[in-house]
């Protein structure tokens, strides 16, 4: 018997994913929404935002900049292009900006909202590079000091993640929440740039069932119908007695993203399951990023290509978005 290949419903098909280098790993950029908004966002000029976060396992409150720092560590190559770099570190002020003005609990370390390297972390991690490294993570974010993303007043959810397939995911087709500014769009040359653009993992068919909490046969492979979006990602996963969005067989599976593909092989029973892109793919493409970068855009230009209809803007100290702990 051969391999039996799932049959694919699918509108536009696309491309995938790798793992981040240096800091980054799978999970690394998935930041997700957070609750609540910020205030609202004068343009006045000042002193620079001086605020202060809470931040976990850290003993005193971080200034806003410092956490930038450690948040490029652990969040992008250092060897990115510094526009790259510098996009990044306008994204993860931004989410954490609105992130400590929705909530009274302290910014986790984790993937769970940005993954932050303190300097301690970052001398062991870089060791003989350290300084050189330092150096221009500091250079991204003096040279972005103070910048944010805003829409309609508002700070954004600066959602990014590691690779996508092409394109980027919508806010609505992830989370089921249309928002204007985290729409689809292109997202090319990332296949040039990433160490691995494509991917794929072997579940024996215990593991697969294991992991799905239900019983399959080669009957039910045969069934089996992946119903795809407009950007070429599982919306659905269908068969016969089996219904399961996409983003949730990608949690369950521990896929990398949920564009994919599976072939059972009913001689070896075994799942092949093949991956394009690298994360939710909402909001900006690290990778994306990185290629435009080479290819000669500003971290301006980066921006405001994943992120629709925002613009940045320059806190000053006065700003309600500037909190400042007690």
């Amino acid at each position: 018997m051969g391999v039996l290949i799932v049959a694919l419903l699918f509108f536009i098909p696309i491309l995938l994913k790798p793992p981040l280098p240096q800091a980054a790993n799978e999970r690394a950029g998935e930041t997700e929404l957070p609750d609540g908004k910020s205030s609202g966002m004068p343009s006045k000029d000042g002193p620079v935002c001086g605020a202060v976060l809470n931040v976990e396992g850290e003993s005193k409150p971080v200034p806003i900049e410092e956490y930038v720092a450690g948040v490029l560590a652990g969040e992008m190559p250092v060897n990115f292009h510094e526009e790259a770099l510098k996009a990044q570190a306008v994204a993860s002020r931004t989410y954490a900006l609105r992130l400590a003005g929705s909530s009274e609990g302290q910014i986790k370390t984790t993937t769970a909202h940005q993954v932050y390297k303190p300097e301690a972390k970052r001398r062991k991690l870089w060791d003989k590079s350290f300084a050189e490294n330092e150096r221009k993570v500091r250079r991204a974010v003096k040279e972005t000091e103070g910048q944010v993303l805003v829409h309609e007043g508002e700070l954004i959810s600066a959602m990014f993640f590691s690779t996508s397939n092409g394109r980027t995911e919508t806010a609505k087709n992830y989370g089921g929440t249309d928002i204007p500014y985290l729409q689809s769009v292109e997202s090319s040359g990332e296949e040039t740039v990433a160490p691995a653009f494509e991917d794929s993992v072997t579940l024996t068919l215990q593991a697969w069932n294991d992991a799905l909490g239900s019983d399959w046969s080669a009957d039910r492979f045969r069934t089996m119908k992946l119903r795809r979006n407009e950007t070429g990602r599982v919306q659905t996963v269908a068969a016969e007695g089996f219904e399961m969005s996409g983003r949730d067989m990608r949690d369950k599976l521990g896929l990398r993203s949920t564009d994919f593909d599976v072939a059972y092989d009913p001689d070896k029973k075994v799942v092949h399951v093949f991956t394009k892109g690298f994360g939710h793919g909402v909001g900006m493409s690290q990778y994306g990023a990185e290629a435009y970068a080479r290819d000669g855009w500003t971290a301006e230009k980066i921006l405001s290509h994943y992120y629709s209809g925002t613009t940045i803007k320059k806190l000053s100290a006065d700003d309600p978005a500037c909190l400042k702990l007690p």
